[in-house]
């Protein structure tokens, strides 16, 4: 086993970079920079700036020619952008989706989710430990009705017993839990749900699952800009989905279904997005395409228009 790395001060961690290729014009902002910020979680900046052996692709402890600490800083503002945006619109397709499964689900019967029975068959299918879908789902529902602290949760906890409605219920579900159950939902529910999103009740699903995954890098401040995302989507035949089939593993796929969604929901005009890619630093060392943008984006987008 190798030791454990050596502690590096700022001043330490600066000079490293330095030695190994990257131009830093001012020190100190730098070291600033590091110490808000951390070495490791910047690296993922700069890994696209190292140099790698033609043979294998391993990657060198040195830079390629131009990589500078600007560029990082400049690349990591992008991506902190970026993060605020996508998550100011996924939650208003996450609103939308709450509130259309809350209605399709209630005109049903108010209290479906409590009962298998009326779910998609789906909720009856056994799991891990032998659990239903059902089961595992209602675990998580209670302990989030258990520890939330809004005012209705109280009044329902001690009129009703607990047994809130569903158009109720959705408002302590997160997204996963919302998905699920969507998952779990009658056909006739998931494909009213879909065709107001010009999908199929499959599609939909897939969609919010992959979305979820993205919520969650936005949430936890991870890096989102050129990273692999490993669920792809289920697309539909939609010729203005067409430039981006074979990018759904990259950023731009995954804000191509939000963009979708806002237009197709009216839940926004959708310019937050294509006018955040504008603000990309430009750069030959990490290019746009990096995000899996397709040339002349601009024209595929306003995107989904």
């Amino acid at each position: 086993m190798k030791q454990t790395k050596q502690f590096k001060t700022y001043t330490e961690q600066v000079k490293l970079l330095r030695s190994r290729g990257m131009s830093v014009a001012h020190l100190k902002q730098a070291e600033q920079f590091l110490a808000r910020l951390n070495y490791y979680r910047l690296s993922g900046y700069w890994y696209p700036m190292r140099r790698f052996t033609p043979a294998d692709g391993t990657a060198l402890d040195q830079f390629v020619d131009g990589a500078s600490f600007e560029l990082v800083v400049a690349l990591y503002e992008f991506d902190e952008r970026l993060r605020h945006a996508v998550f100011i619109e996924l939650d208003r397709v996450e609103m939308a989706v709450r509130a259309m499964l809350g209605y399709e689900l209630g005109r049903i019967d108010p209290l479906i989710h409590l009962d298998p029975r009326r779910l998609g068959a789906r909720a009856r299918q056994l799991g891990k430990g032998g659990r239903s879908e059902h089961d595992a789902w209602l675990s998580k529902y209670q302990l989030a009705l258990k520890a939330s602290k809004e005012d209705f949760v109280a009044h329902h906890m001690s009129k009703y017993g607990g047994e809130m409605p569903i158009w109720a219920a959705v408002e302590v579900m997160d997204w996963g839990t919302l998905s699920h159950l969507y998952g779990m939902s009658p056909n006739i529910v998931r494909d009213r749900i879909a065709k107001q999103c010009r999908l199929s009740g499959p599609q939909l699903e897939s969609w919010l699952k992959s979305l979820n995954i993205v919520r969650n890098y936005a949430a936890h401040h991870a890096r989102m800009f050129n990273r692999s995302y490993d669920i792809k989507p289920k697309l539909t035949n939609d010729p203005r989905l067409a430039p981006v089939v074979g990018e759904m593993n990259r950023a731009f796929g995954q804000l191509t279904l939000i963009q979708y969604l806002h237009h197709q929901l009216d839940l926004s005009p959708a310019d937050r997005l294509p006018k955040l890619l504008d603000t990309y630093p430009h750069n030959p060392i990490v290019p746009l395409s990096r995000t899996g943008a397709p040339e002349g984006w601009q024209d595929l987008a306003l995107w989904l228009s």
